[in-house]
């Protein structure tokens, strides 16, 4: 991974940008950057989503600039999802395959979406063990998730792992139901942290001032349980993509 790749492995980078565009930039840069290495090296790829506004501005860059990505060869899951009914605009799904996947030459079988709250898993605590099987079936193939995107709240949350809840606390199961998640919508299914660490990287892209205080906080090494964030490590790299005003409080 360009400059970063040439340091011993595992590693954590931090790159600082002058705004927003830059960021998302970055972040769209590396995706293609990560599944192109990925497929070159393992004959397929694959990517963990994240919602969100700069999580889907980078997946429209990715569209725009594909790189030489093998869409056939990519499996696509997703970190959390709002556990709503289908065609509900705050599914994350439903916002990648506008911005990307529905204008991509992927492998539909290879994508796999979390279940609708009007589908066939209608208990969210049944569609997060389906979600569970499926990324079980796929890291039993392949090992590992390539590529894991996060975004990060305020206050340290990254998929839909909040500070001081049981979400945050699992350390075996890889996707569990959330039933109250103090930002709404209160029902979701999430990736866990042993889930995200089962990714060889993980980036986090993050901006904003409100969100200076818990970047430094979770890059110097915080409990997790009280700065999610700080539990988000890959086994190869962990990269903090982060804008200058989230980068305000790093020393």
């Amino acid at each position: 991974m360009s400059e970063r790749g040439e340091r011993s492995m595992p590693q954590r980078a931090v790159q600082i940008f002058s705004g927003t565009d830059a960021l998302i930039a970055a972040a769209a840069a590396t995706f293609v950057e990560v599944v192109v290495a990925a497929q070159a090296a393992r004959g397929s790829a694959s990517v963990v989503l994240t919602g969100g506004g700069t999580g889907i501005g980078l997946l429209e860059l990715v569209r725009k600039s594909p790189g030489a990505i093998d869409w056939s060869r990519l499996d696509v899951f997703w970190g959390d999802e709002r556990f709503v009914p289908a065609g509900d605009p705050e599914r994350n799904e439903l916002q990648a395959r506008q911005a990307l996947l529905d204008h991509v030459p992927v492998d539909h079988a290879r994508v796999h979406p979390v279940a609708t709250s009007d589908g066939e898993y209608p208990d969210p605590i049944e569609a997060a063990a389906e979600y569970s099987a499926a990324a079980h079936a796929y890291l039993a193939e392949h090992g590992s998730f390539d590529l894991h995107l996060l975004g990060m709240g305020g206050e340290g949350h990254v998929n839909s792992l909040f500070p001081d809840t049981d979400a945050v606390r699992e350390q075996h199961e890889l996707v569990v139901a959330v039933t109250n998640s103090p930002k709404p919508p209160p029902v979701r299914v999430t990736l866990t942290l042993p889930a995200v660490r089962r990714t060889r990287h993980v980036v986090l892209v993050v901006g904003g001032a409100a969100k200076a205080e818990a970047v430094a906080a979770a890059i110097a090494g915080a409990n997790p349980v009280d700065i999610p964030a700080a539990g988000a490590i890959g086994t190869e790299s962990t990269t903090w993509l982060l804008d200058q005003d989230a980068a305000a409080n790093l020393s």
